[in-house]
C-alpha cells in the first residue's frame, strides 16, 4: 500500500529489534514494500548491545519492547541519546510503556504495513 505517508518513509534506513523470526520476516517484507532499506537487525539483547557499540547507521529503529524477557528501554535510551528515532512494537499498547516513553510512536501487534509507515513518519516528526 503506497500512500503519502509511505512515500515519506521510502528510502529511509530502518534497524529492526525483534525476537520472533516470523514477525521480523514479516516486518522486513513490509519495510521493503514501503521502499525502506534494512539497516540491520537484532533478535537478542547481546546482538543489540553489539550493534549499539559498533554504531547503527539508520534513520529509525523499530524496537520490540520485550526481547525474550528483557525490556528494551535502556537500549532505547542509548539509541535516542545517539540521535536515533525510535518506534516501539508491543502487544501491550501504550499502557505497557514506562511514562517517559509514552510520547513515542508505537506499533500495536499485530500491525499493518500502513501502521508501520505511520509509526516511522510519526517518529521522524518528533523533536529529538
Amino acid at each position: 500500500m503506497h500512500t503519502s505517508r509511505s512515500n515519506l518513509v521510502s528510502g529511509l534506513r530502518v534497524f529492526i529489534v525483534e525476537d520472533e523470526a516470523l514477525v521480523m520476516m514479516n516486518l522486513e517484507a513490509m519495510l521493503e514494500d514501503l521502499g525502506c532499506v534494512l539497516a540491520g537487525s537484532a533478535m537478542r539483547p547481546a546482538q543489540l548491545e553489539a550493534s549499539i557499540a559498533r554504531g547503527i547507521d539508520a534513520d529509525v529503529a523499530i524496537l520490540d519492547v520485550n526481547l525474550g524477557g528483557t525490556l528494551v528501554f535502556d537500549y532505547a535510551r542509548a539509541l535516542v541519546d545517539s540521535g536515533m528515532r525510535i518506534v516501539f512494537a508491543t502487544g501491550y499498547g501504550r499502557g505497557g510503556l514506562p511514562e517517559e516513553w509514552r510520547d513515542r510512536p508505537i506499533l500495536q501487534k499485530p500491525y499493518t504495513e500502513q501502521e508501520v509507515a505511520e509509526g516511522i513518519a510519526a517518529a521522524l516528526a518528533l523533536a529529538r
